[in-house]
């Protein structure tokens, strides 16, 4: 981190996604003040910016495990070679646990990048529209990497330009302050970003997301009356809906339709690029490794007849991408079936389905629960039937009035039900953990929690080492 902020020194690494929208050659390393002259090095920077998003071998992204292992929806599996996840499952872990210092480590990359695209290319001469979009996209981005940074860590170092290695040794930003950063990256991001990506440039950030991960911003700050005011910004560009099929939100031919958000890109083009979900979390007897089996727990969360259940878990006798899944695929019997995909078509460890950090559903869930929070319940129904409403369409016919309406007025009731809604709407899509912290419930939910401790994860001792300005996190 250190040389490439002060020495300028930067790799581009080649993106690419099923729409080709980083589909450039790689570059090899570049002195930075002698590569941004051009448009092309521009948005061969803004490319590199998205680079730690992924779910790949090289990122080693374990975001998945934070959100999903130390949650109730799953738990550790695999044959142990992951002792980190083992360490998340019994919330044992400690400030050694090797994936907190390559998620930190990431992330850090990725704000890097972003501080670079935003310092260089001002300067360059280039079409003006091309040059707000690339900016667009970097605040966006930076936005996002910093989120998931307070997510993980709580506080920690905000740097908002490229920075000297004596400069690097700072406490921590109080996570209040990072909040603010991020709406106001969100604000420009979304004025200089279309509502929606075109041709080769589906999949890039657009002003909705913007506005959503704003949103989701103001949520956790439980400002209630903002997150409605963002959640409404992006209603009124007009440009989302649900799909009619739950399941098109995780299938290869409908990406980045209608739902989507906010769209993490991969490609099985070669080893190392594509999505290792699909084999991180496929069963071992499937050419996978399990590390995350679903609880019965979870299962039992879904109402007789949801569909939903189906297109996320796999049970007993059921197709699992042209197996026959069995009792014995799982130590718990059940295994996630999002973001896995048949294994003729793809190499197991490069997968090309898409992550969707932020779904048009989550979006209407955000709203019923701001709504509810604010004490206007039956205003709160209506966002909350139309995700509802999706699922009873394609609900099985065999049961007896599957997914009713909830017509409650009583506030306990209403959110009660809403945050139900989000954990079956939303399964496996690496919420769960980040929710029962925000809601004040984990302990209820998790009996290792440890209140005033496990809210957060510990700082990564390698920072600690680096930086005596850092002061790790309560409890580690």
């Amino acid at each position: 981190m250190k040389s490439s902020l002060y020495f300028l020194i930067i790799t581009l690494f080649t993106l690419a996604s099923c729409q080709d929208i980083l589909d450039k050659d790689p570059l090899g390393t570049l002195d930075a003040g002698s590569f941004f002259q051009t448009a092309d090095d521009a948005e061969q920077a803004i490319n590199a910016a998205y680079q730690p998003l992924l779910f790949s071998n090289g990122n080693n992204n374990f975001y998945w495990a934070f959100g999903e292992v130390t949650s109730d929806e799953a738990i550790a599996g695999g044959d142990g070679s992951r002792p980190g996840i083992i360490e998340l499952d019994f919330l044992t872990h400690t400030p050694r646990t090797t994936e907190f210092n390559d998620f930190w480590k990431l992330q850090y990359n990725g704000t890097n990048q972003c501080n670079t695209v935003l310092d260089k290319v001002p300067s360059i001469k280039m079409d003006e529209t091309l040059q707000n979009r690339i900016l667009g996209e970097a605040h966006f981005l930076r936005a996002f990497y910093y989120f998931q940074l307070t997510q993980v860590f709580g506080d920690v170092p905000m740097f908002l330009k490229l920075t000297p290695p004596d400069e690097l040794k700072v406490a921590k930003t109080p996570k209040s302050e990072i909040y603010a950063q991020i709406v106001a990256d969100c604000d420009k991001a979304a004025n200089l970003l279309p509502a929606q990506q075109t041709g080769s440039d589906v999949g890039r950030a657009t002003s909705g997301a913007a506005y959503a991960l704003a949103a989701k911003t103001f949520l956790y700050e439980k400002n209630w009356d903002k997150a409605l005011e963002y959640i409404n910004k992006v209603k009124a560009l007009g440009v989302y809906s649900l799909m009619p099929d739950y399941e098109d939100n995780f299938r290869k031919g409908t990406q980045n339709n209608n739902e989507s958000v906010w769209e993490i890109q991969h490609a099985n083009l070669e080893l190392g690029v594509g999505n290792s979900l699909n084999q991180w979390w496929r069963s071992k007897k499937v050419q996978g490794y399990g590390f995350a089996e679903v609880t019965p727990e979870f299962v039992a969360a879904f109402e007789p007849g949801d569909p939903r259940r189906k297109f996320t878990v796999a049970m007993n006798n059921e197709d699992y991408f042209g197996f026959i899944y069995k009792n014995s695929y799982s130590s718990t019997h059940f295994s996630v079936r999002k973001y896995l995909q048949d294994t003729t078509v793809t190499q197991p460890a490069d997968g090309d389905i898409n992550y969707t950090a932020i779904r048009y559903a989550e979006v209407l869930l955000w709203e019923a629960e701001a709504l509810a929070e604010s004490g206007k319940v039956a205003e709160a129904q209506v966002p909350l039937e139309e995700v509802r409403a999706r699922a009873r369409a394609q609900a099985d016919s065999t049961a007896v009035d599957p997914l009713p309406m909830i017509t409650t007025t009583d506030k306990a009731e209403m959110i009660e039900a809403i945050r139900h809604e989000r954990q079956v709407e939303l399964g496996f899509e690496m919420h769960r953990f980040f929710d029962l912290v925000r809601w004040g419930i984990a302990k209820e939910k998790l009996p290792d929690f440890q209140v005033g401790k496990h809210e957060v994860f510990p700082l990564p001792q390698t920072e600690l080492d680096l930086n005596p300005a850092l002061v790790q996190n309560p409890g580690y």
